[in-house]
């Protein structure tokens, strides 16, 4: 079994490399625009991930988030929500990429395979950036008076974290 985990990435590779082949697609062409894409995505990203990475130490280091943790800590032990976590619920809805940076402060703190660690990736992976897809979404449609929509997300978001944490207790808590 273990050998044909090993061949599944070069198998996967050389079934796309033929499909391709065999319709005449210009596989180095089609390969050289994928990494030209790929640089620009990491070009739109650095500046963001540069700035937040420092912003999110500041932040740490003025002690808000403890300090919130703390006045948040009954709340979220009731919930089943590790307060460590604070941070990354407050910035998750906000914005994607500072919360990706807390998430990984997190991860790199306390370790991928703890419980806050395996929290927060499971949190940040089934969570949205509530008010960036609501900016986006409600501007592309057209819609001027969003109602209950933000509430009834940010409600969303709430029971999506507190199901995360609930789930990774019960596998690995």
């Amino acid at each position: 079994m273990s050998g044909l985990l090993e061949l599944t990435a070069p198998l996967l590779i050389s079934c796309v490399l033929l499909a391709a082949a065999l319709q005449g697609v210009d596989i180095y062409a089609a390969l050289l625009e994928g990494a030209r894409k790929g640089l620009r995505v990491m070009a739109d990203i650095l500046p963001a991930l540069l700035t937040l990475f420092p912003a999110l130490a500041l932040l740490r280091a003025s002690g808000l988030p403890e300090l919130l943790g703390r006045l948040l800590s009954p709340a979220l032990q009731l919930l089943g929500i590790p307060p460590e976590t604070t941070l990354l619920l407050l910035l998750r809805p906000v914005s994607g990429s500072a919360a990706l940076a807390a998430a990984s402060e997190l991860i790199g703190r306390f370790g991928a395979d703890s419980l806050i660690g395996r929290t927060a990736a499971v949190m940040i992976g089934s969570s949205e950036t509530t008010f960036y897809v609501a900016a986006v979404y409600f501007a592309a449609a057209g819609v001027k008076k969003s109602r209950w929509a933000i509430p009834a997300a940010l409600c969303a978001d709430l029971a999506c974290f507190v199901s995360s944490a609930w789930a990774c207790r019960l596998f690995w808590g």
